[in-house]
């Protein structure tokens, strides 16, 4: 367990920073989540896209939408509404100040982009209520209540939501308490907090609790966790980038892959997409 031990020293430096050049995007504003891998998303931008694709077309994502992106990272999600889905008015909210600059720059028709907590929306004065509020690959690091307890208050009657989360599988129920302990630790270094993973249902009442309805949770977590630790295993070397890069930067994806094909494997925590609309 030593590589875990790594993990949560690491993660609790650099927390969600990730070099994503050496994940295989070069670009200026470039993706950086876990990826939706298939047949046809072999490389990891193909794999970002299609999982970002997935959360779109799950609420139906049209060009009139008013549409806030939590968590944007280093902004290739925005472009993407933009480019691929014509979205003219988008606002984002991102932790990290150096990603925003870089944003603000690279994309100067945005709407807006604030840097703070979506656990804290309500702090940000919005000047209107969203149709879609879209959380890529990000939700999980805090519980759902207090994600849907942010989020709910600026959207619009019957807007739509969509995130990535964890949920628990009735395999939890075997796990005696020596498992527990090491599964809590495992995503502890991950920065996931085991007390606030529920199953399915448990994840259903409290959407409902929120004001959402409609509600749909789809298991992903084949072609996410499995995914992306197979993508890892079979980079043989690092990719050649004109940025330099430390032996932390490939120790952290290296560990990530660990950790994601090590839940995959495990079974008893699943990656899933959720979707509801505001009552």
């Amino acid at each position: 367990m030593k590589w875990l031990q790594q993990l949560r020293t690491e993660v609790s430096q650099h927390k969600y920073a990730i070099n994503a050049k050496l994940l295989g995007d070069s670009s200026e504003l470039a993706w950086s989540n876990l990826g939706y891998w298939s047949e046809t998303n072999q490389t990891y931008p193909e794999a970002c896209r299609a999982l970002a694709d997935h959360l779109a077309h799950s609420v139906q994502l049209t060009a009139s939408d008013h549409v806030l992106d939590l968590g944007c990272g280093q902004g290739a999600s925005l472009l993407h509404w933009q480019q691929q889905y014509q979205i003219q008015h988008i606002e984002a909210v991102e932790l990290q100040p150096k990603y925003i600059q870089k944003i603000q720059t690279a994309i100067p028709q945005l709407k807006a982009i604030h840097c703070h907590s979506f656990l804290n929306l309500k702090q940000i004065s919005f000047q209107q209520a969203f149709d879609v509020v879209l959380c890529i690959d990000a939700a999980y690091h805090s519980s759902l209540n207090s994600f849907l307890n942010s989020v709910a208050p600026v959207l619009n009657s019957k807007g739509r939501l969509a995130f990535h989360y964890l949920i628990l599988s009735p395999k939890f129920l075997n796990l005696n308490v020596a498992e527990k302990i090491q599964l809590a630790l495992l995503l502890k270094a991950a920065d996931v907090n085991l007390k606030n993973l529920s199953d399915n249902v448990a994840v259903q009442q409290q959407l409902v609790q929120a004001g959402f309805e409609q509600i749909q949770i789809e298991d992903f977590s084949e072609a996410v966790l499995g995914g992306f630790s197979q993508y890892i295993q079979q980079q043989t070397t690092a990719p050649q980038t004109e940025e330099q890069y430390t032996a932390f930067d490939v120790m952290k994806i290296q560990l990530t892959a660990k950790l994601c094909q090590k839940l995959w494997m495990q079974g008893v925590v699943r990656y899933v997409q959720v979707t509801a609309q505001k009552k």
